[in-house]
């Protein structure tokens, strides 16, 4: 597994991220996720609200990538690991705790875990495993 730093705990409570997400048929489907948060150094947790072709992708194969990037700064980075949806337990009752007064309410909450990272920033590591 890979660990979150401090940076990208920041940049992922800061800016827009988006999960990226295959079908069976190996068709690539990509949206924005407003509630994506850090759940630990190794975790990504969001809500599900939509219920739609992310949760149906990740319910298949669970594979699944989240890009957040600060296009001022030039900085970004990408994680990829193993998503899993939960429609009960503790990480959906934290995810409806969420969405408490601001979203609706979770149809599942999802957690990702992280097992690369690359950074996302121009120059010679674009694209590249992210090394400390």
């Amino acid at each position: 597994m890979a660990k979150l730093n401090q940076a990208m705990k920041d940049m992922i409570a800061g800016e827009l991220s988006y999960i990226s997400t295959v079908d069976a048929d190996g068709n690539p489907d990509v949206g924005p996720k407003i509630s994506m948060r850090v759940l630990d150094d190794e975790h990504l947790i969001y809500n599900e609200m939509t219920g739609g072709q992310t949760q149906a992708n990740i319910n298949d194969n669970g594979k699944a990538i989240v890009a957040v990037a600060n296009a001022k700064a030039l900085k970004g980075f990408r994680f990829g690991g193993t998503a899993k949806l939960y429609t009960d337990g503790p990480y959906y009752d934290q995810a409806a705790k969420w969405a408490e007064g601001k979203f609706p309410v979770p149809k599942g909450a999802g957690v990702i875990t992280i097992e690369k990272i690359w950074t996302l920033d121009p120059g010679p590591k674009a694209g590249k495993l992210f090394e400390e």
